[in-house]
């Protein structure tokens, strides 16, 4: 007997129930009335879901069309009643209908959560955030890069001979080749092109180099001379000797600078740093050097070489007093004030509007003023409170970089007189070479590690770079392994600390774009581009780089 609908499967019916049916099934007719339904308690149709007798009334549908329950069902065996449609056939099961019903409100609660979400989540949410293909521009030394990046980098150490000799010479001629343009697909290990241009970033070139002793950094750094041999301590005709080396060195550098053929140098001696830059680099129209940090014996010994300098950051800190007019705030600037009063040595003025409010009460003769040595001495105090302090950068820009240079020559302070580094002169360090210079290659080493990554472990690589690192060195190594990291990476910085205030903007004259060939300047044309921007870091310094897919972001 073919089974029929309405039974489960592994149910068979008793011959007497299938007789009862058939003898029903004759006896009644079908009429043509429509089989109406009723959710409510009184239907006919609702009757006790275990009840065996068919849930069809006197006027139910033909056996060929009429669908039975089964009559042994019960509230654990069936899960849901049935009902039927128009023709009499099953429409569907409850359980059915709720999981429809629940789709339809997820459906309309999608169509009208995106009618009623805010601008500002429907960006958030559909819009990527704009990727940045550069970071901002740092002018300060670092002592330290430590690259780390899922790929390997032990290609960057132990280059052949040849590809070493090749980035050397390359560096000295300023010859920069365009990297493979499957670089990125390529396996830096096998591609002798990437390792030439990778040995060209990390040359740079010094005076003096003395190989037993580390030249860099200067300041806070006696514990790196202490104990290693100086034999121009005492002895003033060796010292004599090298200052007229470094003289003819320096001066060599500042003719590069004018005529556009070196891009910038640094001045690190054992208690100021000086960078100087040329036209056209960090938005200036002119020659620029920031001097830092300075005291104020060293700002008035500059004064009367006949320097003209600026304070940057005090004028800024004036700019942003003047225009806030609330008490507060006047308190909050009111020693600015005073710094800034000595240092323009208005003291008419100053003592003028001391004591202009004694002469309005008509006391002015009744009262003992304080004498001009007083009045000197305060002055004296807050442009001391300057010194050593970021707030003491100096800017000199155009012809008076001349005579900087003249005042750096000639200054004896510069040159420690006890210690040990007495007689030793500043460290010259620039990206281009120049008289007297020596041709040093920063120092790499690559180590593969485990870190944990949840539960499992993951191979990272990473790269440590060591030295003076540049500013247009930086630029460089992080172009280069943009190509052959495949656009993944993390760099930590570590800065020069008294060198990161030169990210400071001083440009007041503005240079129009496409006015300094880059030819000269012996950079890569993308690190001129890069250094041609004024920095926004003010007076911080980047000490965190990351890249993901060929975009950065950074910390400072």
């Amino acid at each position: 007997m073919a089974q029929e609908t309405g039974y489960s499967p592994s149910f068979k019916r008793p011959a007497e129930i299938i007789r009862l049916r058939r003898k029903r099934a004759r006896s009644t007719v079908l009429s043509s009335s429509e089989v109406v339904l009723s959710s409510g308690p009184s239907s006919s149709l609702c009757g006790r879901i275990s009840s065996p007798e068919p849930l069809l009334n006197e006027q139910s549908c033909s056996r060929n069309d009429v669908k039975r329950r089964n009559p042994f069902a019960n509230r654990e065996n069936t899960s849901v009643p049935v009902v039927c449609d128009e023709d009499g056939g099953y429409v569907q099961t409850r359980k059915k209908v709720k999981q429809e019903k629940e789709a339809e409100e997820k459906t309309s609660a999608a169509v009208s959560g995106c009618s009623t979400q805010s601008p500002r989540t429907i960006a958030s949410s559909s819009i990527a955030p704009p990727s940045c293909t550069r970071y901002p521009t740092d002018w300060s030394l670092k002592t330290r890069l430590l690259f780390t990046s899922p790929h390997s980098l032990s290609w960057a150490e132990q280059p052949k001979a040849q590809e070493e000799a090749l980035g050397l010479s390359r560096s000295c001629r300023a010859q920069f080749s365009s990297l493979p343009q499957h670089a990125q697909w390529q396996d830096p290990q096998f591609c002798s092109e990437l390792r030439c241009a990778f040995q060209q970033c990390l040359v740079y070139w010094q005076h003096p180099s003395l190989p037993w002793l580390s030249l860099f950094p200067r300041i806070n750094a006696e514990r790196n001379f202490s104990g290693r041999s100086s034999p121009w301590a005492h002895d003033a005709a060796l010292q004599q000797s090298l200052m007229r080396d470094w003289s003819i060195s320096l001066s060599s550098l500042y003719s590069l600078l004018k005529s556009g053929l070196c891009p910038y140098f640094y001045v690190c001696s054992y208690q100021l740093t000086v960078l100087f830059r040329a036209a056209g680099l960090s938005g200036s129209g002119c020659i620029t050097a920031l001097v830092s940090p300075t005291t104020r014996g060293l700002r008035e010994a500059m004064k009367s070489e006949g320097i003209e300098f600026s304070l940057p950051l005090v004028e800024d800190r004036r700019k942003s007093s003047k225009q806030h007019h609330s008490e507060e705030e006047e308190d909050q600037t009111g020693s600015l004030t005073e710094d800034e009063d000595s240092l323009s040595c208005d003291g008419d003025e100053h003592k003028d509007d001391s004591f202009s409010w004694l002469k309005e009460m008509g006391i002015q003769d009744k009262i003992r003023k304080p004498d001009g040595i007083n009045l000197q001495l305060h002055k004296d105090a807050a442009a001391v409170s300057l010194d050593h302090k970021p707030e003491s950068v100096v800017c000199v820009e155009g012809s008076h970089t001349f005579n900087l240079i003249n005042f750096l020559i000639n200054c004896k302070s510069l040159v420690a007189a006890a210690g040990s580094q007495t007689g030793l002169p500043p460290t010259l360090l620039a990206p281009t070479p120049f008289r007297g210079a020596t041709a040093n290659v920063l120092k790499g080493s690559s180590v593969n590690v485990k870190t944990r990554a949840g539960s499992t472990y993951q191979n990272i690589s990473s790269l440590e770079i060591t030295g003076p690192i540049l500013p247009s060195s930086l630029h460089a190594i992080t172009r280069l392994l943009q190509l052959t990291q495949k656009g993944t990476f993390s760099a930590a910085l570590y800065t020069h600390a008294p060198s990161a205030i030169m990210n400071v903007n001083t440009s007041k004259l503005q240079h129009s774009s496409g006015s300094v060939d880059p030819a000269g300047f012996g950079l890569p044309p993308a690190s001129f581009q890069h250094l041609e921007q004024p920095s926004s870091l003010g007076k911080a310094a980047l000490t965190h780089i990351y890249m993901r897919d060929s975009s950065y972001t950074w910390k400072s």
